[in-house]
Order: structure tokens, then C-alpha cells, then sequence
């Protein structure tokens, strides 16, 4: 969903400078997106799933001129062959491996072989990491803390976004496009407050209020769902 989502946004607002994404869309292909297309990557830290008391990935450290890894022992583990999902795999010598003291650190495989693997696109999530630590990625994923992640938390804890007690696709995404109108709503109230002139106005910002609500109660989205709706503000 990601590159449509995207297409979709350049397309309404226009190509983005940056985009602040969290950890699960870190991945090889979306990186690849956003930096061919010259799109500045801002996406966190993520933490390493080497089990515990294991060796991390970053303790092998990958040769680009011989195209090897090599581990902490200093052993190589050469190329073998690239899978199905696009990941380059790099094999040890068992012979080896079956002597090596940090054996019960390094594999649990029972042929004594450790298997690392690279994606063909690796080189998006090295410069990708690379940016994670220049001061306008740590600006710019502060701003996304502050403005993204609380109203996903206002939709889950004010909207009852946490679950749904309707039934198939159809009746819960109507659901979830009421939902999003009303924190619109709570949205557009707060800036004509704010962004008012001459003093406050509330019978004028009422009656666009009100405006609204008829449209939206007259949508084919209404009336695809049979939940009440519940508008809130938070004008003070």
C-alpha cells in the first residue's frame, strides 16, 4: 500500500521533500522508492532480533570488494546463492565453524554452518542509517511524534478505534471514514478558532459546522453504516 499511498500524495499535495515513516516500514524496497526518487527517508532505530547472547548482524562485517562477510574470528563466509525474497546468503566453512571457540555465540545449526544474509538492495537501508543520524532526520521524526502519533492515540482512546463491533469490510471501513471526519472536524474547529479575526465569531464557526455535518450526513457513507455518530470539539 505504500507506493500508492505515496503516488496518492504527490499527486493531491506534490512531491514531498520528507518522509517520516515508523519501524515497519522500514524495509528494502520502500527505502529504494523514496531515495531513487529523490525523497528524503526519515525512519527510526531499529532494534537488532539476534536472540540473547548471540553475535548481531553488525559483528560481521560485510567486504564489498570480495563480496564476503567476516565474523568475529576472522573467518570468511562467502556467497552462496540469492533466494526467492531478493536476500544474497553467505555461508561459513563448516569444517571450520565445528572448532570455532564462539561456536555456541555464533549458530545453533546442527551442521555447523552460519548463514548471513543480504538483501540486493541493502545499500538503501546503509544510506538510510546513514541519515538516521543527521540533525534534520532527528528534527523531522520529533515533529512526527508529536503531530502523527496523537491522533492515532486520540482515534483508539476518543473513537473507539480499538475495535469494531460491525461486521465486514463494507460497514467497517464506513466506520473508520466516520471516524476520520469527525477528528477533522475537531481539526478544522480548533484552526478557525485560533486563526480567527476581529475577535471570536462562534455563530459563524457554528454554522459552518453545522454546514458540514448535513453534508456529511447526506454521504453515501452515512448511510452505509447504521452507527450513531458522535461529533466532538475541543474549542476552549
Amino acid at each position: 500500500m505504500f507506493e500508492t499511498v505515496l503516488e496518492k500524495v504527490k499527486k493531491n499535495i506534490g512531491k514531498p521533500k520528507y518522509i517520516a515513516v515508523d519501524a515497519g516500514y522500514k524495509t528494502p524496497y520502500i527505502c529504494k522508492i523514496l531515495i531513487d526518487q529523490g525523497i528524503r527517508p526519515v525512519m527510526p532505530y531499529t532494534r537488532p532480533r539476534t536472540k540473547d547472547g548471540f553475535f548481531k548482524k553488525h559483528e560481521y562485517v560485510y567486504d564489498e570488494y570480495y563480496d564476503c562477510y567476516i565474523c568475529p574470528n576472522n573467518q570468511v563466509l562467502e556467497y552462496s546463492t540469492t533466494n526467492r525474497d531478493g536476500y544474497r546468503e553467505y555461508k561459513s566453512n563448516p569444517n571450520i565453524c565445528c572448532k570455532c571457540p564462539y561456536l555456541n555465540k555464533c549458530t545453533k545449526n546442527k551442521n555447523y554452518v552460519k548463514v548471513v544474509t543480504r538483501h540486493i538492495w541493502e545499500d538503501y537501508i546503509e544510506e538510510v542509517e546513514h541519515l538516521r543520524h543527521t540533525r534534520i532526520n532527528k528534527e523531522i521524526y520529533e515533529m512526527r511524534k508529536e503531530t502523527i502519533e496523537r491522533v492515532f492515540a486520540d482515534m483508539k482512546e476518543k473513537h473507539g478505534m480499538r475495535w469494531t463491533t460491525l461486521r465486514g469490510l463494507g460497514k467497517v471501513k464506513a466506520q473508520a471514514m466516520l471516524i476520520a471526519a469527525c477528528m477533522n472536524l475537531k481539526k478544522m474547529a480548533n484552526w478557525m478558532w485560533k486563526s480567527r479575526k476581529g475577535g471570536p465569531n462562534p455563530s459563524n464557526l457554528l454554522n459552518k459546522l453545522i454546514n458540514f455535518i448535513v453534508i456529511l450526513l447526506k454521504s453515501a457513507v452515512f448511510k452505509a453504516t447504521k452507527t450513531a455518530l458522535c461529533l466532538q470539539t475541543e474549542i476552549s
